[in-house]
């Protein structure tokens, strides 16, 4: 005799907004990461802003460097069909800013990010746990990670 078995299927898991955000934020990170974008922070806005969800801050050495960084965000984001809003800065190259909605890019070079100071002026906005495996050996970054 034959017994039939039973296949118990589970529905994939949905995500909330906010997690398919955060999994924005953080593909933002790791094409930063790609181009050796240093002292990488993502900030959590969620319950501090009505404008986006959250904010991705690095830096780069060089004008060439913070355009690389913009060019393989926007390349990355392209490929998982998410549209660049709004570029501002690219040009000079030495301040840029990509809106994706929920999330905003924050591209410096280290003089004007020190002057402008966002993570001192968003200091209540919890900071995003970046996986370690995003940091590579050719990556220069902070490997610092936040709760």
């Amino acid at each position: 005799m034959l017994m039939k078995q039973t296949q118990t299927t589970t529905a994939p898991k949905v995500l909330t907004d906010e997690e398919v955000s955060k999994n924005r934020a953080l593909l933002c990170a790791k094409a930063a990461l790609d181009k050796k974008a240093e002292n990488l922070k993502i900030l959590d806005l969620n319950e501090l802003s009505s404008f986006t969800g959250y904010f991705v801050i690095c830096s780069g050495q060089s004008e060439r460097q913070v355009q690389a960084i913009a060019n393989s965000v926007e390349s990355q984001m392209g490929i998982q069909n998410y549209d660049l809003l709004a570029l501002e800065g690219y040009g000079e190259g030495r301040w840029i800013l990509m809106d994706f909605g929920d999330v905003i890019v924050h591209i410096f070079l280290d003089a004007l990010r020190e002057y402008y100071d966002l993570e001192t002026l968003w200091s209540e906005a919890p900071k995003v746990k970046v996986p370690p495996e995003y940091y590579t050996s050719s990556s220069s970054g902070s490997s610092e990670n936040y709760n």
